[in-house]
């Protein structure tokens, strides 16, 4: 399964004030893993930046003037989200104004959740966890998700914050014994037939263990999992 953790900024809130995109990050995770692939790209709104838009991400009007604008990244772009299902937070927001450019290039381009599945991350958290605050940086305390390096908004730092906080919300990353491979045709998944064995004569594996302000640091981690979701399967089982 290819998925796009999708995030962009803008000009303004409101499509309606023909507010413009001026960064699109993405990150591709493939098997809820991440490839290392991703789509980075500033874009020439041609118009100017609000000034409270610019206090969230810091891109002024003049780093933007020698960008290309959205008509001639729009192939690029549209190819790299091209068959996978798209993960954004917030997912209205950067959808009407994904959808605003697409309207402007003047062709009859299919709106993008009609092309593409679209998973609402913050709607997701707010069946989760109802009553409580939901935002990218909320979601990362929660789940421990490092955001230190976000002082500002930014499309691809954020596109990468909530590649992790969506698998950390959903379940971890999946399938992680390496000797199984999955029947493409019925899904299955199968245990490879061949099995490797160490050569007898091999050098004794070296191990080595955590010191005491390691595994003091590591209990600390758990504990701070279990006050952030109410429960640690680690701390419970002693690990």
């Amino acid at each position: 399964m290819r998925q796009i953790v999708l995030d962009t900024e803008t000009t303004g809130l409101e499509t309606s004030q023909d507010h413009r995109i001026i960064e699109i990050g993405c990150v591709e995770m493939v098997n809820r893993k991440l490839t290392g692939r991703h789509y980075h790209q500033y874009i020439n709104p041609e118009r100017k930046v609000d000034e409270g838009a610019m206090e969230v991400h810091g891109i002024t009007d003049e780093y933007l003037q020698d960008k290309p604008v959205f008509s001639a990244i729009s192939s690029e772009f549209l190819d790299f989200l091209d068959g996978a299902e798209l993960i954004i937070h917030n997912a209205p927001f950067d959808l009407g104004f994904i959808n605003h450019e697409l309207k402007k290039l003047g062709k009859k381009t299919p709106l993008l959740e009609s092309s593409c599945r679209v998973i609402d991350t913050l709607g997701l958290a707010r069946q989760k966890h109802p009553g409580q605050k939901n935002s990218l940086d909320a979601l990362c305390k929660r789940y421990g998700v490092d955001n230190s390096q976000r002082d500002l908004h930014g499309a691809l730092l954020d596109s990468e914050i909530l590649a992790d906080v969506y698998l950390l919300m959903t379940g971890g990353q999946v399938n992680l014994n390496i000797n199984q491979q999955e029947n493409s045709e019925s899904g299955e998944i199968n245990t490879a037939s061949t099995i490797r064995r160490l050569p007898k004569d091999r050098k004794p594996i070296r191990v080595i263990r955590a010191n005491d302000s390691e595994l003091a640091a590591h209990h600390k981690k758990l504990e701070d999992i279990k006050s952030a979701s109410g429960s640690c399967v680690w701390l419970e089982s002693g690990e």
